[in-house]
Parts: C-alpha cells; sequence; structure tokens
C-alpha cells in the first residue's frame, strides 16, 4: 500500500469511522447514565423519514435538508413516545419499541415511494453504511492535507460528520454542568431552576444530528452499537462522570479506527487478498469490549458502585 492508496483510499473512511464512534460514544454516555439508551435506538431509526423526505425535497442527498427533516423526525418521535405512554399506559420500553418501529417502517415505505433507491439511498445504505465508499480523489500526497482547494474535495459526509461533531462538543462543553445535573437527579435539577425538559429534548436533537450525520457512512445498526458499547463498557470499569463520558468518546474514535483498520488496510499491508465489512467489524469489536469489561470488572472494582463525579 502506498501513501497515495491510504490518502485517497483509508484516511476518509477511517476518519468518518472514528468522528461517527467518538460522537456517538459521548452522547452515548448521558443516555446511559439516564437509563434511556433504548432511545438512542429509537432515534437512530426514527429518523430515517426525515432523511428520506429531506432528499424528496431537495431531490439530493444534501447534507443540510436531510439533517433538518432528521432532526425534526427525531422530535416528533420523542414526542410521540411521551403521548403513546400517557396515552396508552405503556412502560417506556415499550412504547419507545412501538414509535421507533412504526417511524422505521414508514421510511422503507418512503425510500420505494421517492426514488430515493435512484441514488443508492437504499435499504443496504441505511442499515450497513457505505464506508468503503467513502474516496478523496484529490488525496495524492500529503501536500494536499494543506491544500484547500484538495480538502474541499473530501466527501460531504466527512464534512457533515466533523460539523455535528463539533457542535455536540461545544454543546457538552458549554453545559456539562446542567447536563450533569440532569442526568443524576432531575427532580433536583427542576428545583433549582434548570430546565431538564429542555436539556433532554436537547439532548435527543443531538442524537438525532448525530444519527442523519452518520448513517449514510456507518449505517444505523453501527450507530445503535457505537451509542451502546463503549457507554456501557466505561460504566462497568469506572465511577467516575468525567472518566465516563470522555472515556466513552475516546473509546467510540478508537473502536472506529481499529475495526476499520482490521477489515481492511492491516489485510492489505499483510498481502491477504480479502476485506470484510468494516461496519460490521467495528460492530463485533463493540460487543467484544463489552464482554471484556464484564470479565474484568470483579478486579477492578466492588459490583455496586455510584457513580461519581
Amino acid at each position: 500500500m502506498t501513501l497515495q492508496d491510504f490518502l485517497m483510499l483509508d484516511l476518509p473512511p477511517l476518519l468518518a469511522a472514528m468522528l461517527a464512534g467518538g460522537t456517538c460514544g459521548l452522547l452515548g454516555s448521558f443516555l446511559l447514565l439516564r437509563r434511556e439508551s433504548l432511545i438512542g435506538d429509537a432515534l437512530s431509526h426514527a429518523v430515517l423519514p426525515g432523511i428520506v423526505l429531506g432528499f424528496a425535497f431537495t431531490g439530493a442527498r444534501a447534507g443540510l435538508p436531510m439533517l433538518l427533516g432528521a432532526m425534526l423526525a427525531g422530535l416528533a418521535a420523542v414526542a410521540l413516545i411521551a403521548v403513546v405512554q400517557k396515552a396508552a399506559r405503556l412502560d417506556p420500553g415499550a412504547a419507545i419499541g412501538a414509535v421507533f418501529t412504526t417511524f422505521f417502517a414508514v421510511g422503507l415505505v418512503l425510500l420505494e415511494v421517492t426514488g430515493a433507491r435512484s441514488v443508492d439511498l437504499d435499504l443496504d445504505c441505511v442499515l450497513f453504511g457505505q464506508l468503503e465508499t467513502l474516496v478523496w480523489t484529490e488525496g495524492r500526497d500529503l501536500a494536499a492535507l494543506l491544500d484547500p482547494a484538495a480538502l474541499a474535495a473530501l466527501p460531504r459526509q466527512l464534512g457533515l460528520m466533523a460539523g455535528v461533531a463539533l457542535v455536540v462538543a461545544v454543546a457538552v462543553a458549554a453545559f456539562w454542568r446542567p447536563i450533569k445535573l440532569a442526568c443524576f437527579d432531575p427532580a433536583f435539577a427542576r428545583a433549582i431552576g434548570l430546565p431538564s425538559r429542555s436539556i433532554e429534548l436537547a439532548l435527543a436533537l443531538l442524537v438525532a444530528a448525530a444519527a442523519v450525520a452518520a448513517f449514510e457512512a456507518v449505517g444505523s445498526i453501527l450507530v445503535v452499537a457505537l451509542l451502546v458499547c463503549p457507554a456501557a463498557a466505561l460504566r462497568l470499569m469506572t465511577d467516575r462522570y468525567t472518566v465516563q463520558v470522555l472515556g466513552g468518546a475516546g473509546l467510540g474514535a478508537l473502536l472506529g479506527a481499529v475495526g476499520y483498520a482490521l477489515a481492511g488496510p492491516v489485510p492489505a499491508a499483510l498481502g491477504v487478498d480479502l476485506a470484510l465489512n468494516a461496519a460490521g467489524v467495528i460492530g463485533t469489536l463493540g460487543g467484544l469490549v463489552v464482554a471484556a469489561a464484564a470479565l474484568l470488572r470483579p478486579r477492578r472494582r466492588p459490583a455496586a458502585a455510584a457513580i461519581t463525579a
């Protein structure tokens, strides 16, 4: 493998996998601490109708319309979950399951009736992503990394994911303490005047944005894995809030990098004439990391402990 091969064929999907893993790993810790990990699963599927409608209105796979459509669909899903839970007196898990399967089914129907398949926005793309198709045609040498014109030719999916990752990081940094209070004691947060409901909706919007930014590259199945596995592994290994949140982001990015490397570049460098699906390898690694954390947990700390600052 030459440097040009790496820059053109491997650098964009590697960065995409790391951005998706880091962003989802960061948000996943908040969902886990709020005992709402299933919300991440729901939103990663429920945004599909918004994505397809964003395409239908523009006639192209434009990032901003699809992102706005997904965020609106995510808000609608969160609102409908609350309505269904209250009206039907269902437990939260049942309400979430009913809503996200309905939204996902509607999205699949819209894929057919809007002509989205004509631009390769199909079920395989939605479920498994297209990491291996991200190619940087201008990445011929290291000088391209400093060339604005060459950087402008990077895959648009990478720019969207980088933008969402930046927004998520800034939002978490700016509202670090309010989010922490809302995660651990919503009643106390409301008592001191914090808008817990607004924080919850903001987290849902960020998860929806991360899901739509990542779905085209890594697919909705891997988005779910990245929202859950890094956060779950860190929760088994630490009681520190900062380590949990930042460690979840770091572990998610590491899973993305290692999983992609094991799927393609490493076999190629070893002269092995095969490649694996990168999303599948990353998801498998996520499950293995959780299993390893569960096995190591008794040696690291007592089985039950409250998480601390």
